[in-house]
């Protein structure tokens, strides 16, 4: 199973906030949309950053309340590992695992075109796997 199959399942939304905007802006985001992080993108819409709940609570146990007055370019992740939609599931997986990431923007080209979380992936290898079961089920059951 492959990353763009799980964006073919999910959808390929991605919900982005630019550098300036304060972190006040982005924990509203966040918390509006349910989500655990956001893609942070110049005007040109290029991945510049990301911005997970986990960076959140790093900085505000370091800088304290006057961290929401900042802008994300001060708080976010600039090295974000990222995805391409020909990548195997397991190997996002492990990746994520290694790195301790629980999200992954999904390139294709340069071009933002998705974001996978670690639960997006464990359902889908867990479908999966329920799948191939079903089929070895219904191949012993046939052979009997």
């Amino acid at each position: 199973m492959k990353i763009a199959d799980i964006l073919d399942t999910k959808g390929r939304t991605v919900h982005t906030i630019l550098p300036y905007a304060t972190v006040t802006d982005a924990v509203r985001r966040l918390e509006l949309l349910g989500i655990g992080a956001l893609v942070v993108c110049d005007t040109e819409h290029r991945l510049v950053g990301i911005l997970s709940e986990r960076d959140l609570i790093r900085e505000l146990a370091q800088r304290g309340p006057e961290l929401l007055t900042q802008p994300i370019s001060e708080v976010m992740t600039r090295k974000v590992a990222t995805a391409r939609p020909a990548d195997e599931l397991t190997s996002a997986m492990a990746r994520m695992t290694s790195g301790r990431y629980r999200h992954l923007p999904v390139l294709d080209g340069g071009r933002l075109v998705g974001m996978v979380s670690i639960g997006d992936l464990v359902k889908a290898r867990l479908r999966d796997m329920e799948l191939q079961t079903g089929v070895l089920r219904d191949a012993v059951i046939a052979a009997h």
